[in-house]
């Protein structure tokens, strides 16, 4: 069983900062690429970040420069770093990793239950 935990939604104004965690955790044999999704009311899920297992970055312009995804390999976390943030960014964010179960070969993407980040004065 694997499991990966969100922390740090929350209420935060415009212009504000958050910072969400996510951890996973079980049988697990290697973590590769980990990243965050989020989901608006009525629009589709769509990537807010990736970070590899060497640590390459990646991001959509939407919030290229205002967000910053992180990863500690020993903990098998990743974070997500948000600054600047607008009332656009309000959405259900969700944390997403390929993952190696112990005994098996090849990886399977797996989800966080999702945290909610509202930005709104």
């Amino acid at each position: 069983q694997v499991q990966l935990v969100e922390s740090g939604g929350g209420l935060v104004q415009p212009g504000g900062s958050l910072r969400l965690s996510c951890a996973a955790s079980g049988s697990i044999s290697r973590v590769n690429t980990m990243g965050w999704f989020r989901q608006a009311p009525g629009k589709q899920r769509e990537l807010v970040g990736t970070v590899t297992s060497r640590g390459t970055t990646n991001y959509p312009e939407s919030v290229k420069g205002r967000f910053t995804i992180s990863r500690d390999n020993a903990e098998n976390t990743v974070y997500l770093q948000m600054d600047s943030l607008q009332p656009e960014d309000t959405a259900a964010y969700y944390c997403n990793a390929d993952i190696v179960r112990r005994g098996a070969i090849l990886p399977s993407p797996y989800w966080g239950q999702g945290t909610q980040v509202t930005v709104s004065s």
